[in-house]
């Protein structure tokens, strides 16, 4: 597992290290253009995962957040992202959100906890630019395997983005996808 010494964007180490141990072990960065169908559709663009997932699934999603940190004026969370009709999780994540970037009401939802980051930006009306960075192919460790309930390891795929804020780099994040 490593990264490119030239990686632009968020640490995926960094980011890792924040909620040990990692929920997957084997990742490889792979070009956009080699991100398959219909992962290509859903990580490959500019927009809040909230929305592209709920769009593909037709169905809202709800935060559950599995851990979170609060140092300083720097808050994360790992959480997954599950359909509101049936539960099924679509989507594991890590974001760091720099708070001093938001917003006293905007800092306050995202510590709550409640709402999903994507729909707590739209829903306050914040500037934002999503700027995915690099992709990756993921094959799911144990802990990962049950969350999107899988028998075996089957490989997903997934990105490291930027949200800028007013455009300021405000959330770095991960984003896996349950396999499809």
């Amino acid at each position: 597992m490593s990264m490119p010494p030239d990686a632009n964007g968020p640490d995926l180490h960094a980011l890792l290290k924040l909620f040990p141990p990692a929920d997957f072990t084997e990742f490889e960065i792979v070009p956009a253009d080699e991100v398959p169908a219909p992962y290509h559709g859903l990580l490959v663009h500019e927009h809040h995962m909230t929305v592209t997932v709920e769009g593909f699934y037709r169905d809202l999603v709800d935060v559950k957040i599995l851990d979170r940190r609060h140092d300083d004026d720097a808050y994360a969370r790992k959480i997954l992202l599950a359909l509101q009709k049936t539960g099924r999780i679509v989507q594991f994540g890590i974001a760091r959100i720099h708070l001093h970037f938001c917003s006293d009401a905007v800092r306050d939802e995202i510590v709550a906890g409640r709402t999903p980051l994507g729909r707590v930006l739209i829903n306050h009306d914040v500037l934002r630019r999503i700027e995915p960075t690099a992709f990756l192919r993921v094959i799911p460790g144990p802990t990962m395997m049950a969350w999107f309930g899988l028998g075996t390891a089957r490989p997903t795929y997934g990105r490291l983005a930027i949200i800028h804020c007013n455009e300021l780099p405000a959330v770095e994040l991960l984003e896996i996808l349950a396999p499809i």
